[in-house]
């Protein structure tokens, strides 16, 4: 219990979830006889993310216990259950068999060089636990892209799947990329008000975050700022498909996204403690759930829009709303 507590088995399930999401809705071609290739690359490319990701929260838990002693005692791990050394060596494990695992799919498809998007990620979360968490904004973004990149990593590795847009009207590399900008934008604003949340305990471990540096006043005012840009760029976007055969995907948006995020912007702003903070964190992350799942409605409307999106005149308009933000 005490390893699936320090590897936030939880959260790696999210992860496992919208990687099967976006592998099957986007991905994922029914007209392809090797369907246990495809199935079986999935496993490997996502389960690689999983335990890259397993093996980042316990470097961050490593280098962040004095901190969460502070912000959360009841949940430290290290050190009073699992020795430190046994966490480094899991690390070190978990990392290893992650690139062996998108090594697998890579060389397969010929494109060893994919990898590389693995490494990378390696070393971001390597230097956020040891730096850049501890940076105003960095550390934010640095998470934020991260949690794009689950996504991304589809799109880097889509030629090693059977690969198909023909049957869509929305293209999904483009519904991809959308979807990415959202997890980005929504991520981006939950990892500052966890920063509100654990202000107290990155003061005393020497963090200048953006609660710290600048005020919880004046970072409240910037996540509903943020908040409000990427709301704008989804109502956009969700009144589009109103008027299209993506219909059933715009009411979906609206109401268990638009809705949800307007209503959070206004609540956010009620309190300034602790507590508070903890419950608009955990608010961001329905959000993000349920932005999610829109990728199924999604995927039951995208056939029936093929003959629309297909038209010279409606085609261009549409493009220019893929560049928008969208929230999942």
């Amino acid at each position: 219990m005490a390893w699936f507590r320090l590897i936030r088995f939880k959260n790696l399930l999210i992860v496992f979830l919208t990687q099967l999401l976006v592998w099957y809705c986007l991905i994922y071609d029914n007209n392809f006889s090797n369907t246990a290739g495809q199935i079986s690359k999935f496993l490997l490319l996502s389960f690689s993310t999983v335990l890259i990701a397993a093996a980042g929260y316990i470097i961050n838990d490593y280098f962040d216990i004095k901190i969460d002693i502070i912000n959360r005692p009841g949940k430290v791990v290290l050190e009073r259950t699992i020795p430190l050394k046994a966490a480094i060596i899991a690390h070190v494990i978990l990392n290893g068999i992650g690139l062996a695992l998108a090594g697998i799919v890579a060389y397969s498809a010929h494109h060893l060089e994919w990898v590389s998007l693995q490494v990378a990620c390696i070393v971001l979360l390597w230097f956020y636990s040891t730096d850049f968490k501890r940076q105003f904004v960095t550390g934010n973004v640095v998470i934020a892209l991260l949690t794009a990149l689950t996504i991304i990593t589809f799109v880097v590795y889509r030629p090693a799947f059977s690969y198909s847009s023909v049957n869509d009207g929305m293209a999904p590399i483009s519904v991809m990329y959308i979807y990415a900008l959202f997890a980005f934008a929504l991520t981006w604003i939950r990892e500052i008000v966890k920063d509100m949340e654990d202000f107290k305990g990155d003061a005393e471990g020497g963090c200048v975050t953006m609660p710290i540096k600048m005020g919880l006043k004046f970072s409240t005012v910037f996540t509903q700022i943020l908040g409000g840009i990427t709301l704008t760029g989804l109502i956009g976007i969700s009144c589009y498909l109103l008027l299209a055969p993506y219909s059933l995907l715009g009411i979906y948006a609206i109401a268990f996204t638009c809705v949800p995020l307007a209503l959070w912007c206004i609540f956010i702003n009620k309190a300034h403690t602790s507590e508070h903070y903890h419950k608009a964190s955990r608010w961001l992350k329905i959000i993000m759930l349920t932005g999610l799942g829109s990728l199924i409605p999604y995927h039951f409307t995208s056939k029936a829009a093929v003959s629309y999106f297909t038209s010279t005149s409606v085609q261009p308009v549409f493009l220019s709303f893929q560049t928008t933000i969208f929230n999942p």
